[in-house]
């Protein structure tokens, strides 16, 4: 099991390169999370939805994404409560302190969930969440050390020095939890390295000779991470202007921004400056395109839009000539209407749309987790890509999408300037990508983005290769006991 000091220390992309490097080595390898909190998922081949990191580890495998790879996911509705996915499914709403109430009652799936990968793999990878020093959150803890002992998984603890104080947040976390938790970390791995190795050399006896850790290893920063989608709203992207005459496209990041992954294949176009957007910012002016993103709470982050004058600035960019597309959450705010009657999101009530599109959305229903093809209603440029939503959209309006099997999404005005979908991954598509560049007068270099994201695994299992003995690693794993927590 992976666990961090802390979130962000680089858990997720380790387990990737971990699952990759020993998939290479002809293990059947399987990524597990018991509980993830983020609102970037992924649709699973078994019909239910994940945390987008363990799609990607499940990728690095080889192998299709399966609910039971996060059994338990939280997705952020607001600043204290969360959507509860169990097995791939909404199971309701929870504030902070009613999901702590909850959690000893999710072990017995997540438990369930991990036999079962166990019963079909070599190697299981387990990646923590957060911290494993909330020794606060310990009580009722599912995610780290209560898991690790529920189910008697070794541990190694990773610390980030790229962030400072790695040494300190090493040695503290053995100094704060329960000792029966400490005895379950068998190593360290010191991650996001920069500089002379040699110069730390010092720094990896001091954890051992404090904590009583083996060293598993000291691994470099990884430069090409930012072509691998990352797991939550972390990781979204800080804005550097990528080229001089670079054609620029502004996605609106509002607080509740859900699978803005989506954009990673338009950051990787060289003359393509993906800019995002954050409240207290203005739309830039030089836009050739807006893109409204997902969302996790539709209407409260349309309330965020229209407080942080995004509204004004839309309306100036469409007079310039710009265009817009909304996806998923940012489509139903392109409409008149947006209703909640039964508080899927929040508190139960409707507000007016943006009103760029005709069209108007309810939420309600079974959540929609599904993937799909189909071709542009005009052009018919082909597609692929997957709706993850609850709530439907009706209109009387042009599609902008025909699916394969019958059916269509989304919607386009008569200007072709403003449109709006459901599907995610849409731009991963090169095809679709192409077609968007070219709608904005910009050019694509017709990069393979698939393709790309294997290439990057290959060179990120190398990489860990280099600095991590896997073997070693592999030889602190043991079997697990699958007993039944009491």
């Amino acid at each position: 099991m992976i666990q961090g000091t802390g979130s962000d220390v680089g858990k997720s992309l380790l387990v990737a390169a971990l699952a990759r490097a020993y998939t290479r080595r002809g293990l059947k390898v399987r990524p597990f999370k018991p509980q993830n909190m983020s609102n970037n998922a992924a649709v699973t081949a078994d019909g239910g939805e994940i945390g987008r990191a363990q799609a990607l580890q499940a990728r690095a495998a080889g192998i299709a994404p399966s609910v039971h790879m996060n059994p338990v996911l939280l997705k952020p509705q607001s600043d204290v409560g969360a959507q509860v996915v169990v097995q791939g499914r909404v199971v309701g709403n929870a504030k902070a302190r009613e999901y702590q109430t909850m959690k000893p009652g999710l072990l017995g799936a997540v438990l369930q969930s991990f036999g079962k990968l166990a019963a079909e793999a070599d190697l299981l990878l387990v990646e923590g969440a957060g911290s494993a020093s909330e020794v606060n959150l310990r009580a009722a803890d599912i995610a780290n050390m209560g898991f690790a002992r529920a189910a008697n998984v070794p541990v190694v603890l990773v610390g980030d020095i790229d962030r400072g104080g790695v040494i300190a947040s090493l040695v503290g976390t053995k100094t704060v939890i329960d000792p029966a938790d400490a005895a379950m970390i068998v190593g360290f791995i010191v991650n996001r390295f920069r500089g002379d190795p040699a110069l730390f050399a010092d720094g990896m006896k001091l954890v051992e000779q404090h904590t009583g850790w083996q060293a598993l290893g000291l691994v470099p920063f990884f430069e090409d991470a930012h072509r691998l989608p990352a797991e939550d709203a972390l990781g979204l992207p800080n804005n550097v202007r990528t080229a001089s005459g670079a054609v620029r496209i502004a996605v609106l990041a509002y607080p509740r921004i859900a699978n803005f992954d989506d954009f990673d294949p338009l950051r990787q176009e060289p003359e393509i400056d993906v800019v995002f957007v954050r409240p207290g910012e203005a739309i830039p002016g030089d836009a050739a395109l807006v893109i409204l993103p997902g969302s996790k709470a539709t209407i409260a982050d349309l309330a965020a839009l229209r407080a942080a004058g995004w509204e004004i600035d839309l309306r100036a960019h469409l007079r310039r000539g710009g265009h817009v597309l909304g996806i998923c959450g940012g489509y139903q705010m392109l409409g008149r209407h947006i209703a909640d009657p039964d508080g899927i999101e929040g508190p139960p009530g409707s507000v007016e749309g943006l009103g760029l599109l005709d069209v108007e959305t309810v939420l309600g229903g079974d959540k929609v987790l599904v993937e799909v093809t189909g071709q542009t209603e005009a052009g018919g440029v082909p597609f692929k890509g997957y709706e993850m939503h609850i709530g439907r959209t009706t209109g009387d309006m042009r599609p902008l999408l025909t699916l394969d099997g019958g059916g269509s999404d989304g919607a386009v005005d008569e200007s072709g300037r403003i449109a709006g979908c459901y599907v995610h991954g849409l731009l991963a598509d090169d095809r679709q990508r192409r077609h968007w560049l070219q709608r904005i007068g910009a050019a694509s270099t017709g990069f393979d983005y698939e393709a790309g994201i294997e290439v990057t695994l290959d060179r990120l299992a190398e990489h860990i290769e280099q600095h991590i003995d896997l073997d070693r690693l592999y030889a602190l794993a043991r079997a697990p006991d699958l007993t039944p927590a009491r």
